[in-house]
């Protein structure tokens, strides 16, 4: 949120009716456009301002918390602002696209390198179908490259310390960067494939629900034609000419039409919708690198420069 000048969000724990307290992040107030993303946070019944999280888990059952999916206003806003950093020229650059943080040794035994991607899964017809940023690293053992799974990649990131370690020990981690460049792209490129194969269940549940919604407001549309030539046959056409009996007629053989193809839109839509989440393909855009490294390793890096 600082790259945007606006505070940061500020982490609460939230405990439901059911007695189950879950994280959350409530939004400071904030200025020009980021101000519409408390729109919506609002709870209907009570008007108390909720917090928001970003897993779809744990929002599930509770209406005190709101969760800022895909397409929520901070989300939205949260993504074209990385883009713009992402493919900012390097004069305007706010974000740095490479970090070496300092971790416990009680965390960390050895450096660690995780890097960061943008992975986007396209459809059929190359709409958009997700989006998020992954993770994917190693430890750095004896110039080796080691690859973390995904539990202890988070939890090597959960460990990072605000910290930045010495620029000396930043120019050793330069040096060292060809030795396992190649390993860490590969990884990150097995963690898109996972990913990717994991959200198979997600997105043919999100594919169903589309053809469903997609199906209920061309029946609806169906129901309220077939009321309207109902009504049409109460009607009385004392003292109409001709020529308007005429249009009238027009517009009711052309509404019958549109009724007509109702079905055959239904049908439509469902096979537009269903190949559009066939064979999903997913594109990766790498964004960043982090170093992690044990603070006594720090101090030994920094001996032998």
């Amino acid at each position: 949120m600082g790259l945007a000048n606006q505070p940061p969000l500020t982490k609460v724990s939230v405990t439901g009716n059911d007695g189950k307290t879950i994280e959350a992040y409530r939004l400071s107030p904030m200025t020009g456009s980021w101000s519409q993303c408390h729109i919506g946070l609002a709870h209907p019944h009570t008007g108390q301002v909720r917090p928001v999280v970003f897993d779809h888990a744990l929002a599930d059952g509770r209406d005190d918390v709101v969760l800022a999916h895909l397409n929520h206003r901070l989300i939205q806003m949260c993504l074209r602002l990385l883009r713009a950093e992402v493919w900012a020229s390097s004069t305007r650059k706010q974000l740095h696209r490479v970090t070496a943080r300092f971790v416990k040794d009680k965390d960390l035994n050895t450096v660690a390198v995780i890097a960061h991607g943008r992975l986007v899964v396209l459809g059929a017809d190359n709409r958009r179908l997700h989006e998020e940023v992954i993770s994917a690293g190693g430890y750095l053992r004896e110039g080796r490259f080691a690859r973390m799974n995904v539990s202890e990649t988070a939890a090597a990131l959960e460990a990072a310390l605000p910290t930045l370690v010495p620029q000396a020990v930043q120019q050793r981690l330069q040096k060292i960067w060809p030795s396992h460049k190649d390993a860490l792209s590969s990884a990150l490129e097995t963690r898109m494939r996972e990913r990717t194969k994991n959200l198979g269940d997600k997105l043919a549940e999100r594919a169903e629900h589309e053809i469903a919604d997609i199906r209920a407001v061309l029946q609806e549309l169906e129901r309220t034609i077939r009321e309207q030539l109902h009504e049409t046959r109460q009607m009385e056409f004392t003292g109409w000419s001709t020529p308007e009996r005429d249009q009238f007629d027009r517009n009711m053989d052309s509404i019958r039409v549109r009724l007509d193809r109702i079905p055959q839109e239904i049908e439509q839509e469902s096979d537009a919708i269903r190949k559009r989440y066939t064979s999903p393909t997913p594109r990766l855009f790498p964004v960043a690198v982090t170093y992690l490294v044990p603070e006594k390793i720090a101090r030994e890096m920094e001996g032998r420069i």
